[in-house]
């Protein structure tokens, strides 16, 4: 087989569409293997950026972009015919949910159509975007085949999960292992030697819907297990129990539990969204996901919870809500990542900023944020404490904060992510 050969000796010509926090890494790491990268996006500045040699994702050194595109060998393009090159095409676009809640399939099919617009006999078509069981059998095949060219017989096609973990420097995209699905067993081997070239281990399963459900049960484990522990710390406040104490002594058991966390929300691109996706699709069979349902309930009801906690704290010294003036620490939806996707700190602000609040944040990863009515700029952290807000909101525990000064200076606290464990006094409130 030709292309198996080619992808063999790296001779193949490697096409991704997205150059985002999937797209991009898994270009660099393809590049630095050998092979002739191409990378696609719409955004222009993202293309140029990567042109000139710059990296604008953390987890993607500069110099490790930089080596590659002066070699020659990863280069990028707004111009979509240019995919009629390539040997392979890697789609790793966005798949959010629409305020319905149901999934927001557009990225993808504008990314198909612009690969069955220049698809060729040979090729193989590879979509790591997260999404629903039978979104590669159903949408994209069909979508691909309009043309005349069969999958299986005339090209290939898989899906392969992406399992990105922004801000981790242990789990990169070399070392995490690669679920991939076919459309035929053909198109399994095929992807399967694309990504070992990348990969330290590739684990090839029976079809593209399985892939696409590892995906969704990986995250939906972790959504519903966080809603628990958020449940859990809500009837801990209730009882006058320290939540994070009892998953410390709980996470002592050497079988049997696996520790999570509460925190203010959950954010990013999967873990709030991949749920629904598992949902909206259950309900096409009839079938209602209850306990999942009931989980991303929970979870998208912690905001509103640190917001009690904030009247709490502000109620002990006498002020009100609205009027009172809330800092808040760390906007993105983890810690040391710029990444503000379904950030439940973005919910707190505006949650707050209704109820009368004059709200300002630090966040040396966002310097500017713009969310609903809200446009603010990053205070430097020691301005924060010296103007003495009314009370402090830890959204996110960023590493470069110092929490010994916040424990210290600011008059009320409001930890929701437990960064102040080890300080004590009445004028700090945890979740």
């Amino acid at each position: 087989m030709d292309l198996l050969e080619r992808i063999r000796r790296k001779d193949a010509k490697v096409g991704v569409i997205g150059l985002g926090y999937v797209g991009l890494p898994l270009a660099v790491e393809l590049a630095k293997v050998g092979f002739d990268v191409t990378g696609f996006d719409v955004d222009a500045r993202k293309v140029g950026e990567l042109n000139a040699g710059r990296s604008y994702i953390p987890d993607v050194p500069t110099a490790e972009v930089a080596e590659v595109v002066a070699a020659g060998r990863l280069h990028a393009t707004t111009d979509m015919s240019g995919l009629a090159q390539m040997d392979v095409v890697d789609i790793c676009v966005p798949t959010p949910l629409r305020k319905t809640r149901d999934p927001d399939m557009s990225y993808v099919i504008q990314a198909v159509e612009a690969v069955a617009k220049h698809l060729r006999r040979g090729q193989l078509v590879s979509l790591e975007s997260t999404t629903y069981p039978g979104t590669t059998d159903e949408l994209v095949k069909g979508t691909l085949e309009a043309g005349g060219l069969k999958a299986g017989t005339d090209f290939y096609l898989s899906f392969s999960p992406e399992r990105v973990d922004p801000g981790n420097p242990t789990y990169l995209t070399r070392n995490i292992p690669k679920v991939v699905g076919g459309i035929d067993r053909v198109s399994t081997e095929v992807a399967c030697a694309l990504y070992g070239q990348v990969t330290t281990t590739v684990v090839p399963v029976s079809s593209t819907r399985v892939a696409e459900m590892a995906k969704l049960l990986e995250n939906t484990f972790r959504a519903v297990n966080i809603g628990m522990v958020n449940e859990l710390a809500l009837m801990c406040h209730r009882m006058g129990i320290d939540v994070w104490e009892v998953i410390e002594a709980a996470a002592t058991k050497p079988f049997g539990f696996m520790p999570f966390y509460p925190g203010p929300g959950l954010g990013g691109h999967c873990i709030p969204i991949d749920p629904f996706y598992l949902s909206w699709k259950a309900k096409e069979h009839g079938f209602e996901a209850r306990f999942i349902e009931l989980a991303g309930q929970i979870n998208s009801s912690m905001p509103e919870f640190v917001i009690e906690l904030v009247g709490e704290a502000l109620n002990s010294v006498r002020k009100p809500i609205n009027g009172s003036r809330v800092h808040v620490f760390g906007v993105t939806y983890k810690r040391d990542i710029d990444d503000l996707r379904e950030s439940p700190a973005l919910d707190i602000l505006e949650l707050l900023a209704r109820r009368g609040s004059c709200v300002s944040y630090t966040d040396p990863y966002v310097p500017t944020l713009k969310h609903g009515k809200l446009s603010l700029t990053s205070v430097p952290e020691a301005d924060a404490l010296s103007r003495k807000p009314d009370c402090v909101v830890i959204a996110t525990d960023h590493r470069v904060f110092d929490f010994a000064a916040i424990a210290r200076d600011a008059p009320l606290v409001v930890d929701t992510r437990n960064a102040l464990r080890g300080h004590a006094g009445a004028h700090l409130f945890r979740l």
